[in-house]
């Protein structure tokens, strides 16, 4: 379940980042398109946060399965 959750957040910073450059070209409104971005960089690494393996080589989302079982 966590898998999706983490995929359909990757699909939207992706989404954001998309939006943020159309909404800079077509309006020039630079705070709102940079807010954006700033919004995508922080799910983006809440989600590398939780995929990346630490110093033992295991992952948070690796030690979480684990004791659902």
């Amino acid at each position: 379940m966590l898998d999706a959750v983490l995929s359909i957040t990757v699909l939207a910073a992706l989404a954001l980042l998309v939006g943020a450059f159309f909404l800079w070209r077509r309006t020039g409104n630079a705070k709102n398109a940079l807010l954006m971005v700033l919004l995508a960089a922080i799910a983006l690494v809440n989600v590398a946060i939780w995929t990346l393996p630490d110093a033992g080589g295991e992952a948070p989302l690796d030690k979480l399965e684990q004791g659902a079982r």
